[in-house]
């Protein structure tokens, strides 16, 4: 059975991250459709899809609609410029405004990107559940990764998940866009270790051809399958898939249930190890498998209690 919380004691407190969308604060109409659809989280896009003539009237955008928009259950996270940008303290203003669940900062290269945000964070006040989301976007990104999350335990750091940033990726490096993502599968395995090392969410590269739906769902599947939490997602058409491929299936349901209820017999008690059907089975498996169940329940309450 694949593990969505491999070392959860080590982890922040869970949040569903399956499809994670981005929005341009530029774009009103893509802004105004949010409400609606069914993705776990949002972002909203104050960088790289707002142009630098925009960047005001993106923040105005932003924050009139969030205060005229309940997101109900969908995690709002704010990217904002470079923090060596001039848009940078303007951005982290509209922040302090809005207070959404994280900012996600862009091309984080080392662990000072981080702790100088946490820092401004403290000095302005802000709750704790203000946190803090580090895109890994960059070679140096790439090669910094396990001390970037290990910034995510220390006091005050906030940090609580890594964003993957594969174009920016293949800019640098000048690996192309390949069917399977290929040579690129060693740099995400490698943000993948370190976020997990550190217990932090970990949310998988955009998949740019949002009208090849097979290819993206093949995407989202490597991405469950290397051990990714959910995907960046850059259109509404792609929610499904993603919420599809990085939720439980019935297969994974129906084992992590038998592991619970195994463990839940009086002869059983105490045990760290027992033999289910003829299949050695360690209580970390019904950590997992309760972790599971706890997902599966977060989800269907949602489809019990729509927006």
């Amino acid at each position: 059975m694949t593990s969505f919380r491999e070392n959860q004691t080590s982890r922040h407190p869970f949040k569903l991250r399956r499809s994670v969308l981005t929005v341009p604060a530029i774009n009103r109409r893509a802004l105004d459709k949010v409400a609606a659809l069914d993705c776990d989280a949002v972002i909203f896009d104050l960088e790289d899809s707002v142009a630098p003539e925009k960047k005001t009237e993106a923040r105005t955008n932003l924050l009139d609609f969030l205060a005229n928009t309940d997101l109900d259950h969908r995690e709002c996270i704010i990217r904002v410029n470079p923090t060596d940008s001039a848009f940078f303290q303007d951005d982290m203003d509209a922040v302090f405004a809005c207070m959404p669940e994280a900012v996600l900062l862009p091309k984080v290269e080392d662990p000072d990107a981080v702790q100088s945000v946490a820092d401004l964070i403290g000095e302005r006040g802000a709750a704790e559940g203000l946190r803090i989301w580090a895109m890994i976007e960059t070679p140096r990104g790439i090669l910094n990764a396990a001390a970037i999350a290990a910034s995510g335990r220390t006091a005050g750091s906030r940090l609580d998940a890594f964003v993957v940033g594969l174009n920016d990726l293949r800019k640098a490096t000048g690996v192309p866009a390949t069917p399977g993502r290929t040579y690129l599968v060693p740099w995400l395995m490698q943000a993948v270790l370190a976020a997990r090392a550190y217990g932090l969410d970990v949310i998988d590269s955009v998949s740019n051809d949002f009208n090849d739906r097979e290819a993206f769902t093949s995407e989202c599947h490597q991405g469950r399958a290397m051990g990714f939490d959910g995907k960046m997602l850059i259109h509404p058409a792609q929610i499904d898939a993603a919420n599809a491929a990085f939720g439980p299936s019935m297969t994974e349901i129906d084992e992590a249930r038998l592991v619970v209820s195994a463990f839940a017999r009086p002869d059983n008690a105490g045990l760290n190890v027992i033999n289910l059907d003829g299949r050695m089975v360690e209580r970390l498996h019904l950590d997992e498998a309760e972790c599971l169940l706890a997902k599966l329940k977060v989800i269907q309450d949602r489809k019990v209690n729509p927006t």
